[in-house]
């Protein structure tokens, strides 16, 4: 018995436990949130760190080139002509500098580190408070250091008179205070900067996560890799082909009944469709240039029903079904309705010869009886002898007389063309029975209802080629057609009770490139068709001389040349007697 699943109801008392998302879109969000969060915060302090520094140098700096203006000739004569006071033009120099330039003190000294001027002028006449030797060596100072006004950003320059010897020093601080309050003003700004560039970011990464979460129909990651072991024990798994497309026509996947139907190996993946496949019918389908449902197509020996669905990428998947056994079921179903209707007509023909026998006999005209009987034997013996006159091979020539039954049913006349002849020396028979087969069924069917109805089959080798022809007195093929014909699934008949229509000439086609010939089609001289196949090297031998008659075939038994009928024979050379 299967168990319920457990409740998802809250339990009274029990904390609830939050942990990590397991949709890709809350996973995504999160982590882009973290990565924008921190690159952001690093980037405010990766900025903030030398900013301070920045702003203490460019304080220091701003002190030092006050420093160095102040330090001019006329300040050094006024410092050697007047004592240090408060109201002295030192003094009143250094105070106009620092009103001018906001610096927070002008200190000028003697070379004894004695003050002349001083924001307090108290201190004028004192020593300075911090170290002056660096300066009254000649040096340039700067410096962050604390004196008696506080802890400032200072610039000290040496001061020299005329001849360039150095009488004293001139010192610049600049209150750190109002370094510390550009610095913090400036946080505020960055932080909202940094706060905008976080919203932007934010944005961007909740729009991704959603356009992520598109694509992914909302799935947890664990779900996405169940899809993909599901999917590919699926593929692997189903006896049909799967063929996989992108938007520029490679092949993306296939499975491995693809593989088997097309005869492709893993290495198809990526190739064009095209360069894989080759030209044909299965690639115009699998390329969607050939539109419709349950498509045929022929690849190597295979007969494939192809179906193809186009995807929102711009890609497509295509399914193949092999449909080669129930094509040869139909087929076989097709011979045994063509010899069920040889049976039939034959049985029709010897009713009709008996009911002549006996009204003979009735008529006591016993003489008149023999005559006729021998007169039906004669001619049955004579037809099958000159079939397989011409025809050395058994298969064949039992499949000419079947047809030639079933022609002469349908009331058209199937003659043996003038110089026939072909010896029984065939690699194999049973391609050319198939071909010949094809081509006299359309030819019966075609030329079917027309005056005169006929069918012409001529059938003779050069060397080791075959050469066919069959010819009918049907209504033709029209110029426009006659390469459309060969195509899978072309035919103008209406589709059978077990399946599709269009393979035989397609088939014809095929079996005749494959020895390395050709097949075309033609108009016969007295109107029609006549189909044309060539066939290299079918022949093992070098074949007989020999001359065959126009007359027409006629329903009766295969005989061996010089002996007894032995009875006819099918169209897949079983023999019926």
């Amino acid at each position: 018995m299967r168990s319920a699943p457990p409740s998802t109801a809250r339990v009274p008392g029990r904390r609830r436990r939050f942990g990590w998302p397991q949709r890709v879109f809350s996973q995504v969000l999160l982590m882009q949130l973290a990565i924008v969060t921190g690159v952001t915060v690093l980037a405010t302090g990766l900025f903030l760190a030398p900013l301070s520094a920045q702003l203490d140098d460019q304080a220091m700096r701003r002190a030092l080139a006050i420093a160095e203006t102040t330090a001019s000739p006329e300040v050094a004569a006024e410092l050697q002509g007047s004592p240090p006071s408060a109201d002295g033009p030192v003094q009143a120099e250094a105070e106009r500098i620092r009103t001018a330039t906001g610096a927070e003190y002008v200190v000028i000294m003697d070379r004894y580190g004695v003050r002349w001027s001083h924001t307090d002028a108290a201190q004028i006449g004192r020593v300075v408070s911090t170290d002056p030797s660096e300066a009254l060596a000649g040096q340039d100072v700067m410096e962050i250091d604390s004196g008696t006004l506080g802890r400032s950003a200072r610039g000290k320059v040496p001061l020299r008179d005329g001849d360039g010897q150095i009488i004293g020093a001139v010192s610049v601080g600049i209150e750190y205070d109002s370094v510390r309050d550009r610095l913090m003003g400036a946080i505020p700004g960055l932080l909202a900067y940094a706060g905008g560039a976080l919203a932007v970011g934010a944005l961007a990464a909740y729009l991704i996560s959603r356009r992520l979460q598109r694509q992914t129909h909302d799935l947890a990651f664990s779900d996405i890799s169940a899809l993909l072991a599901e999917r590919e024990a699926m593929l692997h798994g189903i006896r049909e082909g799967v063929v996989a497309l992108d938007r520029a026509g490679r092949i993306r996947l296939m499975n491995d009944e693809a593989q088997r139907l097309l005869g492709l190996g893993p290495e198809a993946n990526g190739r064009p469709l095209e360069e894989a496949l080759g030209p044909g019918r299965t690639t115009e389908v699998l390329a969607g240039r050939v539109t419709g449902e349950d498509l045929v197509a022929v690849r190597g020996q295979r007969v494939l029903i192809a179906n193809r669905m186009p995807t929102d990428d711009g890609g497509a998947v295509a399914t193949l079904r092999d449909r080669t056994e129930l094509e040869q079921l139909g087929r076989e179903l097709d011979s045994t309705r063509g010899l069920i209707d040889a049976l039939r007509a034959q049985d029709h023909e010897h009713a009709n010869r008996m009911h002549t026998l006996l009204g003979l006999l009735e008529l006591e005209m016993h003489q008149e009886a023999v005559e006729f009987v021998t007169e039906v034997v004669g001619v049955h013996r004579a037809t099958a002898e000159q079939v397989t006159e011409k025809v050395h091979d058994p298969l064949l020539a039992a499949l000419l007389v079947g047809k030639a039954t079933v022609a002469a049913e349908r009331g058209v006349s199937l003659r043996i063309a003038p110089g026939s002849l072909l010896p029984d020396r065939l690699v194999d028979p049973r391609e050319l029975v198939t071909v010949v087969g094809n081509l006299v069924d359309n030819a019966v069917d075609a030329a079917a209802g027309s005056t005169d109805a006929r069918v012409e089959v001529g059938l003779r080798a050069e060397g080791r080629t075959a050469l066919l022809r069959v010819a009918d007195s049907g209504p033709g093929v029209p110029p426009a057609d006659r390469e459309a014909i060969f195509t899978e699934g072309w035919s103008t008949k209406e589709v059978p009770a077990h399946g599709k229509r269009g393979l035989g000439l397609a088939l014809v086609r095929r079996l005749a490139e494959r020895q390395g010939g050709s097949v075309r089609v033609d108009e016969a001289a007295d109107g029609g068709a006549e189909f044309t196949v060539v066939l290299p090297e079918a022949l093992t031998g070098i074949p007989e001389a020999g001359a065959g008659t126009d007359e027409p075939v006629t329903p009766g038994a295969v005989a061996q040349p010089g002996g007894d009928p032995v009875g006819e024979r099918a169209a897949d050379g079983r023999v019926v007697s």
